[in-house]
């Protein structure tokens, strides 16, 4: 009984605490102010909670920590376009892609991290393969096809967060289980696959690592992120 308490309480917060759509843009995701420089490359980031930053300023997110540190590493990137919302499925990211206003565009380069309300909401495992090869297959088009400028990140493990009230050992091992699926199906489509479980994992002995909402990364655990992103992605953009 106390485990469901726990994870309603944790649905309300993932689902219901939404960035304002004048900071992350939600649906349609096209309101990114774009720079006039043609020759700046564009980026694509999907996904959910974690690629919008929830419970950190837009600056600390990820998809724009990772723009400002391939900026310093002589690149010109856009900002990035942002397709995510607190509390999507892959379903969801799928009906919102297909919503959008940039369906057929393209993009320089793709981050894709979904999955972590699939595990939360019970949805099948078996459902997740089919939607997660889905939104790889529209992510690598959105990069003119081109699998090398793609990159999945995997899920974190919020069951060392305060609000996962001690259930670590029942979350974790099905995280796991998801970025199996993730992983496997990344691989056998030729992106790029960056594993930040381990880190997310620092987080139960360093609380500097999660937001102030007791849930979600801090900046600081984006900064740890970015520093294994961003040399692999440059490396694919410099060639």
């Amino acid at each position: 009984m106390r485990g469901i308490q726990i994870a309603f309480i944790f649905f309300a917060v993932i689902s219901g605490c939404t960035k304002k759509a004048t900071s992350i843009p939600a649906v349609p995701a096209t309101t990114v102010t774009k720079t006039t420089m043609t020759d700046s490359l564009t980026y694509l980031a999907l996904g959910d909670s974690y690629t919008i930053g929830e419970a950190v300023s837009q600056d600390q997110s990820f998809p724009y920590q990772l723009s400002h540190a391939l900026i310093i590493d002589g690149l010109s990137v856009m900002h990035p376009v942002i397709i995510a919302r607190t509390g999507w499925t892959a379903d969801n990211l799928i009906n919102a892609i297909a919503a959008s206003s940039i369906i057929n565009e393209k993009f320089d380069f793709v981050t894709l991290l979904i999955g972590v309300n699939d595990q939360f909401q019970g949805l099948s495992q078996d459902n997740y393969k089919v939607k997660f090869a889905q939104v790889l297959n529209t992510a690598i088009n959105f990069a003119h096809g081109d699998t090398t400028r793609v990159f999945v990140l995997s899920i974190p493990d919020y069951g060392v967060t305060p609000f996962a009230g001690g259930n670590d050992s029942i979350i974790g091992p099905q995280i796991d289980q998801f970025n199996a699926i993730n992983k496997s199906i990344s691989q056998k489509a030729g992106v790029s696959y960056l594993d930040i479980i381990d880190i997310s994992r620092q987080a139960a002995n360093d609380p500097a690592l999660i937001a102030p909402d007791g849930l979600h990364p801090s900046g600081k655990m984006y900064r740890l992120w970015i520093q294994r992103l961003e040399s692999l992605v440059a490396a694919r953009l410099k060639k």
